[in-house]
């Protein structure tokens, strides 16, 4: 056992059992992802999450009933994690530039969970009913930040419907734009300038100049 390993095990029974039963939840999660990541839902087997976990199979079975279970709360736990992860790097400027360091936010997030796009577009096959609850969960905060940002006055003309269109276009667009110019070379790279600058030019100015001239700005 390597000095590290003592230090976590001197911690871990330092915990009550709650805790430690919260520590050990996490590390399979934790575990999960690597795995995910790097041989997809299909071969992400009991034995090799507790492998990668450092816990015997049977402690898998105390906090899953099963493998899909598993499977299943594993992208919202992580979308949970990139919903605070963005929130403590969004500042109390104006709602225009909140969205834009939102936007940023989740480029950096990537970068430090890289397994985060693999386990998003497999989801939707592998673990249907994490995939839908992720969407719900991400959705329904971003709706209630667009919401806050109407109150206020930054955005107006907008329904409730029509916010959460605009919320899975946003989704859409990170998703997208993530594979295109972050996923390279096997790494995940910082997004370029310019994809920034389009996103914010898009955000606070639109695309197209409205022709004020035939009422067809609507």
């Amino acid at each position: 056992m390597t000095q590290s390993s003592h230090a976590a095990s001197g911690k871990v029974t330092k915990l009550n059992r709650v805790e430690r039963n919260a520590w050990t939840k996490r590390r399979l999660f934790d575990a999960a992802t690597k795995i995910v990541g790097k041989y997809g839902y299909a071969e992400a087997s009991v034995a090799r999450i507790t492998e990668e976990a450092g816990v015997a199979q049977g402690t898998f079975y105390n906090h899953f009933e099963n493998r899909q279970e598993l499977l299943d709360q594993l992208l919202p736990k992580i979308g949970i994690d990139m919903v605070h992860f963005i929130r403590e790097r969004t500042g109390t400027a104006d709602a225009a530039r909140q969205e834009i360091e939102r936007f940023s936010a989740f480029f950096d997030f990537i970068r430090e969970v890289p397994e985060f796009l693999r386990i998003l577009n497999e989801a939707e096959y592998f673990a249907p009913v994490g995939y839908q609850k992720h969407l719900d969960n991400i959705a329904t905060a971003y709706v209630r930040i667009l919401k806050r940002a109407r109150t206020a006055g930054a955005i107006v003309d907008f329904s409730d419907e029509e916010f959460e269109a605009i919320v899975h276009m946003f989704m859409g667009a990170r998703g997208y734009l993530s594979r295109r110019y972050s996923y390279t070379g096997g790494a995940v790279t910082a997004a370029p300038d310019h994809v920034i600058s389009a996103y914010r030019k898009l955000v606070t100015r639109g695309l197209f100049t409205p022709d004020k001239g035939n009422g067809n700005d609507r």
